[in-house]
């Protein structure tokens, strides 16, 4: 599952936005949907890499047994969107770069599984190093 999430990341990356990939699985392991961080390459705020997966994957009459895979701890706002649409269990590729809200998913019913993946926290730590700007605007800190 992390693997479609990281290449989504990596494509973000190479088109110069910021490298946060996911995908969202049925609950038979299928692929629903997959998604990058596009907030530069579009001009628009909202396309997370979660929000972009989610879009991907078209209405679902039920999320139930639906598993999110994220290379980053989710932030505020696609945490709500888990919550929001009861997705039940999320895979996390790492928590190091940045905290998120995967404690609080978890402190409210949701299935966190972190994986501490080094592809993943690779690739953000290059990212940060490369483009501190850029990531300050991502997750809202001013310089």
């Amino acid at each position: 599952m992390l693997r479609i999430a990281l290449e989504q990341a990596r494509a973000g990356y190479a088109e110069g936005g910021v490298p946060i990939g996911a995908a969202l699985f049925g609950p038979d392991g299928g692929l629903l949907g997959r998604g990058r961080n596009r907030r530069v390459q579009d001009d628009d705020p909202s396309v997370h890499g979660e929000t972009a997966a989610f879009r991907d994957a078209g209405r679902q009459r039920s999320y139930r047994g639906t598993t999110m895979a994220t290379t980053l701890s989710p932030c505020w706002y696609c945490s709500g969107l888990i919550l929001q649409f009861g997705i039940p269990r999320v895979v996390v590729g790492e928590t190091r770069t940045f905290e998120g809200r995967h404690a609080w998913l978890a402190e409210h019913g949701v299935e966190v599984i972190v994986l501490d993946d080094h592809d993943c926290v690779d690739l953000m730590s290059a990212f940060i190093k490369e483009r501190p700007d850029l990531w300050n605007e991502d997750i809202g800190v001013d310089d």
